[in-house]
């Protein structure tokens, strides 16, 4: 069964560079499965690259704002699920 946990929200995107600033409400990991939902996006996929403070880092925790690279276009205000399979 899968299930999923909301983390987050996009709460902002940088087109050119493919990153979303997300602000967590759970702890999220590099190599995690998520899911990005809003009113026209829908994109699945696992966490290669986060930044805090323009720094690479593999852990994020609760309450911090990161930059994660996405694969798609993803808008402000999109929630962010971590998928538990």
């Amino acid at each position: 069964m899968v299930e999923k946990i909301l983390i987050g929200k996009v709460t902002h995107y940088y087109p050119k560079i493919g990153v979303a600033v997300v602000e967590l409400q759970e702890t999220l990991k590099k190599g995690d499965k998520i899911e990005i939902e809003g009113k026209t996006t829908k994109l699945i996929q696992t966490v290669t690259s986060m930044q805090l403070n323009h720094v690479n880092i593999d852990v994020a925790e609760r309450g911090q704002s990161i930059g994660l690279k996405v694969e798609y276009r993803v808008r402000e205000g999109d929630k962010i699920y971590k998928i538990i399979e």
